[in-house]
């Protein structure tokens, strides 16, 4: 699209993805208890639709499940042809400015007239707000939270984006944390270590201040998409929803709470943090497939939930991949490609292959001028925003396609003598990561694949690739049909 933004709200882009083919609809009861998640991570492995699953067994409105599930059906979420098309708008525009450094980088976008002109336009009344219940009337069971894993603590919602400000400085932040339902009125807010929820919070306890919590459901795409992208601190996450919409997003002040929320979600949630409280939350089987353990956070006391008239219920199933969470991560690869490139100059594609769930593998490939120039680049990746949690790095020759597992194990394991191409690093990890010895923190590998050069101390004379002559590969295209062989071109 050349924008506006073709979406008014989350059933509006239902309609549009049922006509074209990618949304079904399950009309029979199914339990929202394993049932609904195992229905589907069968179709997210099969590349399925999106599903709504319309009479849920608890809660009183549909499901809906596998929105990002497709890189087809994230573009459409985000008004494009392909993702790659905001990565080179983004491109373009910072292009103009000529930053240096990351925030140099996010400064220059924040002033460009594209984004200037795509703040949030408050609004006085929302559909968000046609419905409302306060005190006694507050039940989190007319939502269809799932239980999606055997061994999870209980009911969680999966897919609320969460909203809150600065206690001092009045700077929002929207996240998409993990809500475990505790009660009727209370649910366990999992922000983890690293997100910028945990430091208002922080500021909030310091200060002996409550803090106000909003958490709204079902938002129309782009701002669902915002809310998981890895933005910095200063970057208001509803002036990039504004930036992929073309159009201002709408937002109105909440019932109960200090914090605005999007005038077209499907429910909204608003609430307090008392100071120092805490309580068991967990386990859950996570993205990393496997259950994290009980640990203690804070707890959201939910006084206010607002509806629309017949509002729809997003959550999403995590596990190991493939499952939909995946469909947002290559999402935000390709979106924020141009940015990592102008922050580091070296990398020409990058890839987070999906079995490495976001964090545990970085594939870059180069185009190799000077020794060493693969370290440097293991380095600037460790150092570049949410990048430093990244356990592996592998960097290979611009010639090989990071996208192509097969091709890149190739040179991993050919390219590379492991007494000389590898870097052993520690820094941080993922609050999720089972594997280090430490929360928090852990090793770093990098992993050099790219040819050797004589300034690198290799005495040997590098190696010529084995391909086929292209007047070959030419003439056999052309006669790939004489030759009776079906197909295999």
């Amino acid at each position: 699209m050349a924008h506006g933004y073709p979406y008014s709200d989350l059933p509006d882009f239902l309609r549009r993805l049922e006509k074209a083919g990618e949304l079904k609809r399950v009309s029979v009861p199914v339990d929202p208890t394993l049932e609904i998640s195992e229905i589907t991570q069968r179709v997210v492995r099969a590349g399925g639709p999106a599903l709504l699953f319309e009479r849920p067994t608890r809660g009183d409105m549909p499901v809906l499940m596998n929105l990002f599930g497709t890189r087809r059906r994230t573009s459409l979420a985000l008004g494009v042809r392909d993702v790659d098309e905001i990565g080179d708008r983004i491109a373009e525009l910072v292009r103009l400015e000529l930053p240096t450094g990351l925030g140099g980088i996010w400064g220059a976008l924040g002033k460009l007239g594209q984004l200037k002109s795509v703040p949030p336009k408050h609004v006085k009344s929302a559909s968000c707000q046609q419905v409302v219940y306060t005190g006694d009337e507050v039940d989190l069971n007319r939502l269809p939270g799932l239980q999606v894993w055997p061994g999870d603590g209980g009911i969680y919602h999966n897919f609320g984006l969460t909203h809150t400000r600065h206690p001092e400085t009045g700077k929002r932040n929207l996240g998409l944390y993990r809500l475990q339902q505790h009660s009727r009125n209370t649910l366990g807010m999992h922000w983890q270590i690293h997100k910028d929820s945990t430091a208002h919070h922080a500021v909030a306890e310091r200060l002996g201040q409550r803090l106000p919590v909003a958490v709204a459901f079902g938002c129309d795409p782009a701002v669902s998409y915002a809310a998981s992208a890895p933005l910095p601190a200063d970057i208001d996450e509803y002036l990039f929803a504004g930036f992929l919409r073309g159009e201002r997003v709408e937002m109105v002040d909440c019932k109960t709470v200090p914090l605005q929320v999007p005038a077209n979600a499907q429910v909204v949630l608003e609430g307090w943090i008392e100071p120092g409280e805490r309580a068991p939350e967990g386990p859950f089987g996570d993205h990393t497939g496997f259950y994290t353990p009980v640990e203690p956070f804070p707890v959201l006391h939910v006084e206010c939930m607002t509806t629309a008239k017949d509002p729809v219920y997003q959550s999403i199933v995590t596990s190991k991949p493939p499952q939909e969470d995946h469909g947002l991560g290559k999402a935000t690869e390709r979106i924020f490609l141009p940015l990592i490139k102008i922050l580091i100059p070296d990398i020409v594609d990058m890839n987070m292959p999906e079995p490495g769930v976001f964090h545990n593998c970085l594939v870059v490939s180069i185009d190799k001028r000077f020794p060493k120039q693969a370290q440097k680049v293991m380095h600037a990746v460790w150092g570049a925003h949410l990048l430093s949690l990244t356990k592996l790095v592998i960097v290979v020759d611009a010639d090989c396609d990071v996208h192509d597992l097969r091709e890149v194990s190739f040179r991993a394991f050919g390219n590379v003598d492991y007494l000389h191409d590898i870097v052993v690093s520690e820094g941080p990890v993922d609050h999720l990561d089972h594997s280090s010895y430490h929360q928090f923190f852990g090793g770093k590998l990098g992993v050099d694949a790219t040819r050797k050069l004589p300034t690198e101390g290799y005495t040997r004379d590098w190696p010529e690739m084995m391909t086929m002559s292209p007047e070959i590969v030419s003439t056999v295209d052309k006669r790939w049909s004489e030759y009776g062989l079906g197909t295999g071109r």
